[in-house]
């Protein structure tokens, strides 16, 4: 009688800790790295390949919804200069294109190529989406939701702090290069990385 009764308790020990073990070592890792704000995938603009935006975590982040169409097109060039000057710190920029203000029109080819040929843009951009109201990607969901502030027009600004908390939102007349975004970009990068040893 014994010797069933500890097959039986070994059997059911091994099926209760077997499947649990492999599906926790995983995700905890991932997801204790990565910010729940951050936690989203999307396809790249260029070749709409998936991204995670995970892979940006410990970065000062400048998420921006843009159009090719727009009065505020020009600070594609601005947002560019300041991806390229503080890209060594930490700072990425995030473009996200969006018609929800019907001036965005292109298709994704079409908009890779008007910002990269007029404006020579590097920075990481996403595939056409939509930034506010119920229709919103869940990022640009989350962004209006923490920030009380979903985009009014294109080139809305949201300045993600390096542990993926949202410190602060701009609107379109902020231009990329205005003294208040410059010094908020600067004041987040000189903090260090969530984890860094000092």
């Amino acid at each position: 009688m014994k010797n069933p009764a500890h097959h039986l308790l070994a059997s059911l020990a091994c099926a209760l800790l077997l499947p649990t073990a492999p599906a926790l070592a995983q995700p905890a890792t991932s997801a204790g790295a990565c910010p729940a704000t951050l936690q989203h995938t999307f396809l790249r603009l260029q070749d709409e390949k998936p991204q995670s935006l995970c892979q940006y975590s410990g970065k000062v982040l400048l998420v921006v919804n843009t159009a090719s169409f727009c009065g505020f097109t020009g600070q594609y060039k601005e947002l560019e200069a300041l991806h390229a000057k503080y890209q060594g710190k930490g700072l990425v920029v995030l473009g996200f294109p969006s018609n929800d203000f019907s001036q965005e029109t292109g298709s994704n080819q079409e908009i890779a190529e008007f910002c990269e040929s007029t404006f020579g843009v590097r920075f990481p951009m996403f595939a056409k989406s939509s930034v506010k109201g119920p229709q919103a990607n869940a990022f640009f969901q989350q962004l209006a939701q923490q920030t009380g502030q979903a985009p009014r027009w294109n080139f809305h600004k949201y300045l993600l702090a390096r542990d993926g908390t949202v410190v602060d939102q701009y609107s379109s007349l902020t231009s990329p290069d205005s003294r208040t975004l410059v010094r908020a970009i600067e004041q987040q990068l000189a903090l260090p990385a969530p984890g860094a040893r000092p």
